[in-house]
């Protein structure tokens, strides 16, 4: 995996080099440095899980053969794709949330001399997937099944990122709103089409599947989606920042969070006035009031219980899968976020 690793960075950095060189744009030194570095900042500073995942998912559905030096190179180009598309996101969404840190340093529109600047950033790295796409992929059988993908799963993430700033508009804060169902909407939406199917889809189409037969294979990966964003929930209020890379604003932020619903369908009538009078509020102080009440909830007992039981769902569901690859494809993925702290 670490030889893996570093030739998918290395993918990385002729990307960035053919980016840099575009021949449809007339770079100066400025503009060149600030793309450059705008890149080296936003794009591969994560995990690269998602990115990682096209490859693994490949070498699974071609039985762990030893890929050719050409399947190793596109498989981490479409992998790079899906990075680029969640530093678009995450860009964006941290001006939407007015966030402080992202990946354990500050914003990229916190920066001095950037600002709001990183809005055009966001604009910029979106069309650089469509370039990357069509510097290696135009000739392929597929194509038009990439640039599809990638479009579809856009719209549901930016339809899901409505939902969910929608749902927590300032001077609205109504939290009778929130509920499971409306939590599952947000999430299979904003989170579980680009981290959980976008990965496996391109790996499935690469390999010359057609997608219209693996709507079952879409479904065990949203749930699996909505599982890891669950988790996501639960490590923004009980998880160790320093771990995580970020510090967690969810009550602060009004989001509707997994926690908060869970607690508003538990808790009694007095335990509901504190949350309705202390959610979504910035001081920390209330932040803190939250907090205590999803302790005397037993929420940690509560999470537990939830992650138990997804996994013997997910496992049950992918075994039931007539396609070993396929099966050793979504064992992999669960296997990743089973029980992880970050």
């Amino acid at each position: 995996m670490a030889d893996l690793k570093s030739a998918f960075l290395n993918v990385y950095s002729q990307l960035k080099s053919e980016l840099l060189q575009d021949p449809s744009f007339e770079f100066t030194d400025d503009s060149r440095q600030w793309v450059e570095r705008m890149l080296d900042y936003n794009v591969p500073g994560g995990k690269l899980n998602r990115g990682l995942s096209v490859i693994d998912s490949y070498r699974l559905l071609k039985d762990g053969k030893k890929l050719t030096q050409d399947e190793i190179f596109l498989t981490s180009a479409l992998g790079w794709c899906i990075e680029w598309l969640q530093a678009y996101f995450l860009v964006l969404d941290d001006i939407m949330d007015s966030s402080h840190t992202r990946r354990g340093q500050p914003c990229w529109f916190r920066l001095p001399k950037v600002g709001m600047i990183a809005v055009n950033d966001g604009v910029i790295l979106r069309n650089h997937i469509t370039r990357i796409l069509k510097n290696h992929f135009r000739g392929k059988p597929y194509y038009v099944d990439l640039l599809d993908l990638f479009n579809e799963v856009e719209f549901q993430t930016a339809s899901g990122q409505m939902i969910d700033l929608i749902t927590t508009l300032e001077g609205e804060k109504d939290l009778s709103k929130y509920s499971l169902q409306q939590h599952r909407r947000i999430v299979q939406y904003k989170t579980a089409y680009y981290s959980f199917y976008l990965p496996v889809a391109c790996a499935l189409v690469m390999a010359g599947e057609n997608l219209d037969n693996h709507i079952d294979v879409k479904n065990i990966l949203v749930d699996m989606g909505i599982y890891f964003q669950v988790q996501d929930d639960y490590l923004d209020c009980f998880g160790n920042p320093e771990t995580i890379g970020k510090i967690g604003t969810d009550i602060e932020d009004f989001k509707c969070s997994w926690l908060v619903v869970k607690a508003l369908e538990i808790c009694n009538e007095e335990q509901k006035k504190v949350l309705y009078e202390n959610y979504g509020k910035p001081d920390t102080a209330n932040v803190a009031k939250v907090k205590a009440l999803y302790n005397e909830l037993n929420l940690k007992g509560v999470f537990e219980d939830y992650e138990s039981k997804s996994y013997g769902r997910l496992v049950t569901s992918i075994e039931a899968h007539p396609s070993k690859p396929v099966q050793a494809v979504l064992k992999s993925f669960l296997g990743k976020i089973y029980k992880r702290q970050k």
